[in-house]
């Protein structure tokens, strides 16, 4: 039998079973339910392993029988689970209300299996051979000992020369704004890519628009600033700090359920931009991915279908 190659891209977080109805109504009214699995860093996991960049999600999850169900789906997706650990605490749960409007989550996640992640576990994980590392702002809400992690994790790849993408995630159920403010702007600002909604960098820091953002982060290379149905954004800065603005709108689609869209988004984005991509394209395809997930109730939609190359963004120095 041959070896498994190495991972390029290292995903780290917290997946949670899924309960979610099997058709596009509330909780208080389906009949039907389907039991999967959710996790921002695993739903960019899947999509990376499905563009064709090998990739490895980490985690802790529980040694019962929903970490049974999510460890094996997330493995029938392609992605490499060899350092997901299995815990005596709980595997995390989580149940939709979908709406499009604006899904509702509710969590039973508090002393999970992956909320007792560490810092010291960072020494199992093979981040001297990995090209890349995608981080959200979950992770360091779960504990004390998960927000340590993200930091450490940060600090290892710099020293294997790594590249770091970071996507906002905001999640108000877990941490007040007052707290997660703070310290998302830090982590964001560490990052080579820096990914935020423009409704989370307003709720955040009261940011009015993307150049706002762009101002606030300046750490990254890439500052990726979604704006919901109207457009993406990407401020790019070369070695002297000058900028370049690539713009472009949001494609059209008939939204089943929001929930995943901005991972199907990071995903499409860094894919792209791994590849060597221009601009255009990085947020063309992220695009794509996010409109294919909107279609669905699944936080994953596997099989993207066709990737439709868009019209080229509008840039600007």
């Amino acid at each position: 039998m041959s070896e498994i190659p190495p991972p390029q891209i290292l995903c780290v977080g917290e997946t949670m079973a899924l309960v979610t109805p099997t058709e596009p109504l509330r909780l208080a009214d389906a009949e039907h339910f389907a039991l999967a699995h959710g996790g921002a860093e695993s739903n960019v996991a899947a999509h990376l392993t499905e563009l064709g960049l090998p990739t490895a999600w980490i985690s802790r999850l529980g040694a019962d029988p929903l970490g049974d169900r999510v460890l094996g789906a997330i493995e029938a997706h392609g992605v490499d689970t060899r350092w997901v650990v299995r815990d005596a605490a709980p595997t995390g749960l989580y149940l939709k209300d979908p709406d499009p409007r604006g899904t509702r989550v509710y969590y039973y996640r508090r002393g999970s299996a992956a909320s007792r992640m560490t810092a010291a576990d960072i020494d199992a994980w093979p981040l001297d051979g990995a090209r890349w590392l995608h981080l959200t702002g979950i992770t360091p809400a779960l504990s004390d000992t998960c927000a340590e992690l993200v930091w450490a994790l940060i600090a290892r790849a710099r020293e294997h020369g790594a590249g770091v993408s970071f996507d906002a995630n905001y999640r108000p159920a877990l941490w007040p704004v007052e707290e997660a403010g703070p310290a998302l702007l830090d982590l964001a600002r560490s990052a080579d890519v820096a990914l935020v909604g423009l409704d989370e960098a307003a709720t955040l820091w009261g940011a009015r628009t993307a150049e706002d953002v762009a101002e606030l982060l300046t750490g990254p290379r890439h500052v990726v600033v979604k704006d919901g149905d109207v457009e993406a954004v990407e401020f790019t800065r070369d070695d002297t700090g000058a900028t370049t603005v690539h713009r472009l709108p949001a494609r059209s689609v008939d939204v089943v359920e929001p929930v995943g869209a901005g991972d199907a988004f990071a995903a499409g984005f860094l894919a792209a931009l791994l590849n060597g991509r221009p601009p255009g394209e990085r947020l063309a395809l992220g695009h794509s991915l996010a409109a294919w997930t909107l279609g669905s109730t699944s936080d994953y939609r596997a099989g993207h279908g066709p990737v439709v190359r868009e019209p080229e963004a509008t840039g600007a120095h």
